[in-house]
């Protein structure tokens, strides 16, 4: 750019100095000015051309990226084989079995499963004799529960008690109730006992029962110890 505006100059100031130069021949024609500054313009428009195409840096093609899809393969996960090895231990903890002992009247779970049609009893405690009393051969003793009526009609007087298991400490007749208890009421249950000859432990069970015999309720039980004297 520099040097064209230099070259423009340089041509004026030529022009300028033939127009003006005395010492030309009068037969000579005069020099035509504004065809010189027409020339000048011109070869100052190429230079300026030349110059900013040499400027100007040529058009670069940009390569166009297509994406291409990669598929990945997800890499298996190793197992450890269920097999033992020999390094593994294998500890198995001991099967504990617990045997219950009952003593005395065994419990009801649930009474409501011992019900016969709308009567049922629930023990509520021994009043008398608890569990292993100790008695002397052949001794008498009376044996008493209070229990309540837990089902939906009454128990009348020919409910009694039931001798259903166990050893042989009397109370075998029926002991009939002799008297009404509403649901929802609580009652005793009396059996006259003897202890038996032979020293030993005693266990007897008895179930309440209407006038049908058909039992229901909680099992009532007695459990004694008999033993001998140790005088004469």
């Amino acid at each position: 750019m520099y040097n064209a505006r230099k070259s423009l100059i340089l041509i004026l100031v030529a022009g300028f100095l033939i127009t003006s130069c005395a010492g030309q021949s009068p037969s000579e024609p005069t020099p035509d000015v504004e065809a010189i500054l027409t020339a000048g313009v011109g070869t100052f428009a190429a230079a300026i051309f030349q110059t900013q195409t040499a400027i100007v840096p040529p058009a670069t093609a940009t390569p166009t990226v297509t994406p291409t899809a990669t598929a990945t393969v997800p890499t298996p996960i190793p197992l450890s084989s269920p097999t033992a090895s020999a390094t593994q231990l294998i500890f198995v903890a001991p099967l504990i079995t617990f045997t219950p002992v009952i003593t005395g009247t065994p419990p009801t779970a649930n009474p409501t499963t011992l019900a016969s049609g709308c009567n049922n009893l629930l023990l509520l405690r021994d009043e008398t004799v608890p569990a292993g009393t100790v008695f002397k051969p052949e001794e008498n003793f009376t044996k008493t529960w209070k229990v309540a009526n837990t089902g939906t009609c009454d128990w009348v007087y020919f409910y009694h008690l039931v001798f259903i298991s166990g050893d042989d400490v009397g109370g075998r007749d029926p002991q009939r109730l002799g008297k009404v208890i509403e649901p929802g009421k609580w009652t005793q249950l009396s059996v006259n006992l003897k202890a038996p000859k032979a020293p030993g432990k005693y266990t007897a069970y008895w179930r309440f029962a209407d006038q049908s015999g058909n039992v229901f309720g909680s099992t009532l039980g007695v459990s004694i110890e008999v033993k001998a004297s140790s005088y004469p």
